[in-house]
């Protein structure tokens, strides 16, 4: 599991100056989403709606489906336990990206599911080669996550478009669309269509990491296994006001947009004020490359948390090389700034 800035912090004895590793939204929820939360806490003596009925009524008409298409859950990560939990079983397969992201694997484990796992392009993940591998295994599942974490690429509608008419009809992809309000385009894909489930969140765009909800967006037969094995309580009663005031606040969502926007490239102008290169993102953090191999980014991580500032770094190589930085407020930028040429001298002494 990850080690959070809070163990960090705890294990050096000091706060962090810039916590920019965990790709949470610094900028904030909207203030509807804030009073509509402290509002609710005077309800709190109640079990929340175990439908989220009005969430998915809202979260429908504004995608354009029906609420039976909807299940809402703990955030993606949640998701992904149960969407494990209801197709895989011990010896099955399941297709996924090398070096992507890992708590998936942690629920494919956990079930006993076989992992395959498909080099990255590049720097950027292969829908068709995991479409390819999961027709050779005959998985269960292949997971795919665009925009990517943790390499921050996106690829085009027409890429995960093409994948999907590859699926077989008995398989399961999950599209993980965690950052797709950063994305400058999603594919089109018939919410009615039994071969995919798109995995959405309310922590990255709407900066509501803390309250821990998200949602699933596929076909209602797919949906309706959710409730023979989801915790009904398990998304809180203030989680569920605040998203719902979150999703009718667009203003203040184009707005975090733009702050993502103008942070990125912010932190690109510092990477190669230092020397380093940068891959596009697509996300809400900016991967740098530093130019070496991991045993050198490690080094430049832990001389940045020496510094006071958190980031977290790819976990396989070749992409451990890099270093990645969440998009934050001037004040974090401006730490991370003034740190960076420090750990780069640190760690390459």
């Amino acid at each position: 599991p990850f080690v959070g800035p809070e163990t960090l912090e705890r294990q050096r004895g000091a706060p962090f100056r810039a916590r920019l590793g965990a790709n949470e939204n610094g900028f904030g929820p909207s203030p509807r989403a804030v009073a509509a939360m402290r509002e609710a806490v005077g309800e709190s003596w109640k079990y929340a709606d175990p439908t989220s009925h009005d969430l998915r009524a809202a979260l429908a008409e504004r995608l354009g489906c029906t609420s039976d298409h909807l299940v809402i859950g703990e955030g993606i990560d949640g998701l992904l336990g149960l969407a494990v939990r209801l197709m895989v079983g011990p010896g099955d397969g399941v297709v996924t990206s090398l070096g992507g992201y890992p708590t998936f694997d942690y629920h494919v484990a956990g079930f006993g599911g076989v992992l395959h796992r498909v080099p990255y392009r590049g720097d950027m993940q292969d829908p068709a080669a995991l479409v390819a591998r999961a027709h050779e295994t005959g998985a269960r599942i292949v997971y795919l996550c665009n925009p990517d974490n943790p390499m921050a690429g996106w690829h085009p509608p027409k890429a995960i478009e093409a994948a999907v008419a590859a699926l077989p009809p008995d398989m399961l992809m999950l599209l993980d669309e965690a950052y797709g309000e950063f994305a400058p385009a999603l594919p089109r894909i018939d919410p009615d269509d039994s071969r995919v489930l798109r995995l959405r969140t309310f922590s990255k765009a709407y900066g509501m990491a803390g309250a821990r909800i998200g949602y699933a967006l596929g076909a209602p037969g797919v949906i309706r296994g959710f409730d023979r094995i989801r915790n009904h309580f398990g998304v809180n009663l203030m989680a569920q006001a605040g998203a719902l005031a979150a999703l009718q606040d667009q203003e203040w969502l184009e707005r975090t947009i733009a702050q993502v926007a103008a942070a990125r490239e912010r932190i690109g102008r510092i990477a190669r004020n230092n020397g380093l290169a940068l891959l596009p993102s697509a996300t809400n953090f900016v991967t740098i490359d530093c130019g070496a191999d991991g045993v050198f980014a490690r080094a430049v991580l832990a001389a940045l948390a020496d510094r006071g500032v958190f980031v977290r770094m790819p976990w396989i190589a070749p992409h451990d090389r890099c270093i990645r930085v969440s998009c934050g407020p001037h004040a974090e930028l401006d730490a991370f700034a003034e740190a960076l040429p420090e750990a780069l001298t640190a760690a390459r002494g």
